[in-house]
C-alpha cells in the first residue's frame, strides 16, 4: 500500500512520484488540514485510505503499446492502469489520457507506447492516511484516481467515485470543497452526480 500524509510535494527522480508525506515525529501521526494549514491529531474512528482502497491494482508495463493498454482495460473493465518499470510504479494511464493524446490527437495505438501518453510523476498516498486528507489531495491534485504505496510497494488504488459510494462523511467534504472553490473540470461531473 502507498501511504501518504500531505504536507507538500516533492518530486523524486529516482521514484517518479510526486510523494504526499505526513508529520510522523516519535511515533505520533499528525495530518495537515489542506484548506487551512492548521495540523491536527489524528482521530482513531477516521477512515484510512486502505480501508476504500481496491488491493488488486492492474498494472502495465511502460513499454507496452497504448492499444494493448486498452485491451487490458477493457477486459478487466476498469479505467485506468498503472504503469510500471521492472516492477516500479511510474505513471498512470487513464480513459481521459487515451482520449486526449490518442484519439483527439490521430496517433496510432498500436505504434505508441503506454510510457508516451501515461501522467507522470504519480501523487500517491500511503494506506493510513486518513480518507479525508486524501479527498483533499485529489481535489487539489484535480485527480480522479490515487495510487496507494506503503514505502516503494503499490498497494491499492483509490478512486473518487469509490469514496463518494463509500462515504456519506466524505460527499459533505466534496460539498464544503466545492462551495469554497470551483470544482476542477475533471471531477465535475462525479461531484454533481453522487454530491449535488
Amino acid at each position: 500500500m502507498l501511504k501518504g500524509w500531505f504536507v507538500g510535494c516533492w518530486v523524486s527522480e529516482r521514484q517518479n512520484f510526486v510523494h504526499t508525506n505526513l508529520y510522523i515525529r516519535l511515533g505520533k501521526i499528525k495530518s495537515v488540514n489542506l484548506l487551512s494549514g492548521e495540523k491536527k491529531k489524528e482521530t482513531p474512528l477516521s477512515l484510512k485510505a486502505e480501508d476504500v482502497m481496491v488491493k488488486e491494482v492492474i498494472t502495465i508495463d511502460e513499454k507496452a503499446t497504448v492499444k494493448e493498454a486498452a485491451e487490458v482495460m477493457n477486459k478487466f473493465e476498469i479505467g485506468c492502469l498503472i504503469a510500471v518499470r521492472e516492477g516500479k510504479a511510474m505513471g498512470i494511464i487513464t480513459e481521459r489520457d487515451l482520449l486526449k493524446r490518442i484519439v483527439a490527437e490521430a496517433k496510432d495505438a498500436t505504434k505508441t507506447s503506454v510510457k508516451d501518453v501515461m501522467s507522470s510523476p504519480l501523487v500517491v498516498v500511503e494506506p493510513s492516511m486518513d480518507l479525508e486528507e486524501a479527498v483533499k489531495l485529489m481535489f487539489q491534485m484535480k485527480i480522479k484516481k490515487l495510487p496507494v504505496v506503503n514505502g516503494k510497494r503499490l498497494v491499492g488504488l483509490i478512486s473518487l467515485t469509490d469514496i463518494a459510494r463509500f462515504q456519506p462523511q466524505v460527499i459533505k467534504i466534496l460539498k464544503q470543497l466545492a462551495i469554497k472553490q470551483a470544482a476542477p473540470k475533471r471531477m465535475k461531473k462525479v461531484i454533481d452526480y453522487y454530491v449535488v
